[in-house]
């Protein structure tokens, strides 16, 4: 008796929430079109591909597609670049997304905020290809900025910049911080507005300055936002930005060894093969290991501050 009435309670209950539940009903199969149906497609990873014989009807031959990733002289060279570019990129756009973010939020007028916000924000809806294009300008050997201006006017000799390969790890970081600062820092500027100003008023009552008030109130408050930044960041450490590691260098051979990633060396290895197979091993193991990252530094972030965690 007790459990029927328990029954028709929950009954009611959900019954209240229908509406809601037909108004989800678009976007879960969106969601599950979009996001989980493609995954089925993971198991050519596994198989000899053949457009004849189709996804689940090719052969099955393990994890071989993997070896093309392990059992090259390549293989350390991509992963190393791969990790150290995106640690860099990382740590350097999140220190300069924070910085501009604080420098925007201490204007005043309206009308200077758009406006340094625009030209800041402006690299980052530029292509890649228009970046490169930008890039040569400045750096190319015969009429480049830097050679016939500022090297020049210092008495130093000129650069062949594509072809010294020792260079690029600073102007590749440098590309990255210009192109994609502009867009982290809004969201970081969007918290910072976000901030009840009753907390630097109460500060100023108590006699503390500007950078008290950003390290004892602003930044502390940003903490949650830059370890949610960080943490989905790191789970694409294994990715890298294609445009600006192919179309920047130019594809210069000379410039593999400081500029190829694993991106990039499965795309030059597909031009050269076309295995379809090895393309989807490559994107599974930058996947899994994506996933791994994610998981393990949430498990870290929730071990040292439970309420900064994402689950």
């Amino acid at each position: 008796m007790e459990k029927a009435v328990t029954k028709k309670t929950l009954v009611r209950k959900l019954s209240g929430f229908v509406p809601l539940y037909l108004m989800m009903i678009p976007g879960l199969l969106y969601l599950f079109i979009n996001n989980y149906l493609p995954m089925t497609g993971l198991v050519v990873a596994f198989k000899n591909y053949n457009a004849r014989k189709g996804i689940f009807g090719s052969d099955f031959v393990g994890f071989k597609n993997f070896e093309y990733l392990f059992k090259t002289s390549d293989g350390w060279v991509i992963t190393r670049n791969t990790i150290l570019y995106n640690f860099a990129f990382i740590v350097i756009n999140t220190v300069l997304a924070v910085i501009v973010a604080i420098l925007l939020s201490e204007l005043t007028s309206k009308v200077r905020t758009r406006f340094y916000q625009s030209i800041i924000l402006l690299p980052f809806l530029i292509s890649s290809v228009i970046v490169s294009y930008l890039v040569f300008a400045f750096l190319s050997a015969e009429n480049g900025f830097l050679n016939n201006t500022i090297l020049a006017a210092l008495g130093i000799e000129p650069v062949a910049w594509y072809n010294e390969p020792k260079y690029w790890p600073f102007i590749l970081i440098i590309v990255s911080a210009w192109k994609s600062v502009g867009y982290s820092c809004i969201i970081y500027l969007a918290t910072i507005i976000g901030i009840d100003r009753g907390y630097y008023e109460a500060a100023e009552l108590e006699g503390a300055g500007k950078l008290k008030q950003i390290w004892y109130i602003t930044l502390p408050l940003l903490k949650p936002v830059i370890i949610l930044l960080t943490m989905l960041a790191l789970g694409r450490i294994f990715y890298s930005d294609f445009g600006l590691f192919y179309q920047v260098p130019q594809n210069q051979g000379a410039l593999y060894p400081t500029t190829n990633t694993i991106d990039t060396y499965v795309y030059r290895g597909l031009l050269q093969l076309g295995n379809i197979s090895m393309s989807a091993a490559a994107g599974l193991y930058q996947s899994v290991v994506g996933f791994i990252l994610v998981m393990g530094s949430n498990l870290l972030v929730r071990r040292l501050d439970k309420d900064s965690a994402i689950f």
